[in-house]
C-alpha cells in the first residue's frame, strides 16, 4: 500500500485512466482477443515499442473488428470493474477534488461503465461513430510535440495545473508515460511502473483503487 499523500484536495485535479486501472483488465484488449484475429497482437507490440502512436494503433487494430454496436458492448461489458472506483470517485469528490477519466482505448465502453457505476465525471477518451462504423479522436492534440496518441492524457494535466491545481495520475499502461511525466504524483501499477523504474519517475505503486483511496483520503 503506497504511504499517505498530503494534498489540499480542494486544489487537486485526480486524473484516472480506464483499462486495467478502473476495469480489472485492458478492456479494449479483451474486445481484440475476442473479437478479432490474432493481427492485432503484432499491431500491439508496435505500439509498446514506441515505434507507433496510439491513434496509428488504434486504427489498425479496429480494422480488424467489425463494428457491430450490440456486441461489443455486450463484450466490454464482459470486464469488472475495480469494487472501489465508485467509492473512490465519491470520497475525493465530496473532499473538493476534480476527478476525470482519462483512456486512449477505444473508449466506447468508458461511458457505459460509469453508467453502470453511477459514476459521473468528466471523461476524456475516443469515440465511435456507429452509423459509419468509424473510430474517432476528439481529444487529440496536434498542437502536442508527439500529435500521435488518440487521446492527448497531458492536455488536461497542463490545463489543471495552470488553473493552480496540484495533479495525480492513476494509471498502469504505455498510454499514461507522457502523463507520468508531467504529473505532481503518479500511482502507478503494471507496465507503467516498470516503464516508471527504468526512467527514473518517481510514483507510488498501487494495486488497487482501494490503495489509491487510502493514501489520498484521512479515513481508509
Amino acid at each position: 500500500m503506497p504511504a499517505r499523500v498530503d494534498l489540499d484536495l480542494a486544489r487537486t485535479s485526480v486524473f484516472v485512466d480506464f483499462d486495467g486501472t478502473i476495469s480489472t483488465a485492458d478492456v479494449g484488449v479483451h474486445v481484440l482477443e475476442r473479437l478479432a484475429p490474432d493481427d492485432w497482437r503484432a499491431v500491439d507490440e508496435e505500439y509498446a515499442r514506441g515505434l507507433i502512436g496510439s491513434r496509428v494503433c488504434l486504427l489498425d487494430e479496429w480494422d480488424l473488428l467489425e463494428p457491430d454496436e450490440a456486441r461489443m458492448r455486450a463484450v466490454a461489458n464482459e470486464v469488472p470493474l475495480d469494487p472501489d472506483f465508485a467509492s473512490l470517485v465519491d470520497d475525493l469528490t465530496r473532499a473538493g477534488a476534480d476527478v476525470a477519466i482519462v483512456s486512449d482505448g477505444f473508449g466506447f465502453y468508458v461511458p457505459d461503465a460509469c453508467a453502470r457505476a453511477g459514476v459521473d465525471v468528466p471523461i476524456f477518451t475516443n469515440a465511435v461513430d456507429w452509423a459509419t462504423g468509424r473510430l474517432e479522436f476528439p481529444h487529440e492534440d496536434r498542437c502536442c510535440p508527439c500529435t500521435s496518441c488518440g487521446v492527448c492524457k497531458q492536455a488536461p494535466i497542463k490545463e489543471a495545473a495552470r488553473r493552480g491545481r496540484a495533479t495525480v495520475l492513476v494509471g498502469d499502461g504505455t498510454s499514461d508515460r507522457k502523463a507520468a511525466l508531467l504529473a505532481d504524483v503518479v500511482f502507478a501499477k503494471g507496465a507503467l511502473a516498470r516503464w516508471c523504474d527504468l526512467n527514473g519517475v518517481p510514483y507510488l505503486a498501487f494495486n488497487g483503487l482501494s490503495d489509491v483511496r487510502a493514501a489520498l483520503l484521512a479515513e481508509c
